[in-house]
């Protein structure tokens, strides 16, 4: 049988009301602490185990390879898709644009692409596997921006003699159909060709080296 817990004799009853009442709220403070610090310890032990399901910055920074779908890629169209946190281009180069590359070897500064900026397969004219569709990294070799794609002929902001290829709206650097850089802009050398490879005639893995050019 439960017994009352001992109070100081001569307590009035409004004197012992009042002294439940605290002891009352209390209790119900640390009930209230002890669920507020176990759902805390709770917590701070399940967050490792839920870090656990997210990649690592070394594998993001490894980037996967990533396929893409170029079966309804028409001529003259571009598809942008993202390899290693890179904007990546894939175009579809029309015959027309294929034959203003030789005439602008001597406008260019590493027509034959002699710096190191492409894998073995894509060091010819066309720094491609197959001449039509090109691939490469869309980031300025200046300061990183992201040239945009004109194919347009003699735009009046470009000049009577452009003849197609990317504008970096950045610092005016020029690169062809082929993202060879101009002569005389800020960019140094030739935009970035990624690793890639062809899965069939309609998709390619952009970041996998293919076996032979």
């Amino acid at each position: 049988m439960a017994t009352d817990v001992a109070r100081p004799a001569g307590m009035s009853t409004e004197s012992r009301a009042a002294d439940a009442l605290e002891r009352q709220k209390r209790r119900r403070f640390l009930v209230t602490a002890t669920a507020v610090v176990g759902g805390i310890g709770a917590v701070a032990a399940a967050t490792p185990f839920v870090m656990s399901f997210w990649p690592s910055e070394r594998a993001k920074a490894a980037g996967a390879p990533v396929e893409i779908d170029i079966g309804k890629l028409e001529p003259g169209q571009k598809v942008n898709a993202e390899w290693r946190g890179k904007v990546t281009w894939v175009i579809n180069r029309t015959p027309e644009m294929l034959a203003m590359l030789p005439k602008l070897d001597g406008r260019v500064a590493d027509p034959k692409s002699e710096v190191d900026h492409q894998p073995a397969y894509c060091k010819n004219e066309n720094r491609s596997i197959k001449p039509e569709i090109f691939v490469a990294v869309g980031i300025c070799t200046h300061l990183g921006c992201s040239p945009t794609f004109r194919p347009d002929i003699a735009p009046a902001d470009l000049g009577p003699e452009w003849l197609g290829g990317f504008f970096c709206p950045c610092h005016q650097s020029k690169f062809d159909l082929a993202a060879r850089v101009y002569k005389g802009v800020p960019a140094p050398t030739n935009l970035t060709i990624p690793p890639y490879k062809y899965l069939s005639d309609t998709r390619i893995l952009v970041g996998a080296d293919a076996k032979s050019a």
